[in-house]
């Protein structure tokens, strides 16, 4: 278990800085609003911390 979870903790570490890549670009191109890419790449985040939330509460239940 503690492969998958480090394996999803990389992802998301891989996801959030993907996100914030999207947040420097559109900053850059002079955008006001938080672009879609990075709200969708947030989204898949949370979803990934949430799985390792899970898996590490079934870990320690075993």
């Amino acid at each position: 278990m503690s492969d998958i979870l480090s394996r999803l903790e990389s992802i998301s570490e891989e996801i959030a800085d993907k996100a914030l890549d999207a947040l420097k670009s559109a900053h850059r191109d002079g955008a006001v609003k938080r672009p879609e890419t990075e709200r969708q790449l947030t989204m898949a985040r949370r979803a990934i911390e949430k799985a390792i939330g899970v898996l590490t509460r079934l870990d320690l239940g075993n």
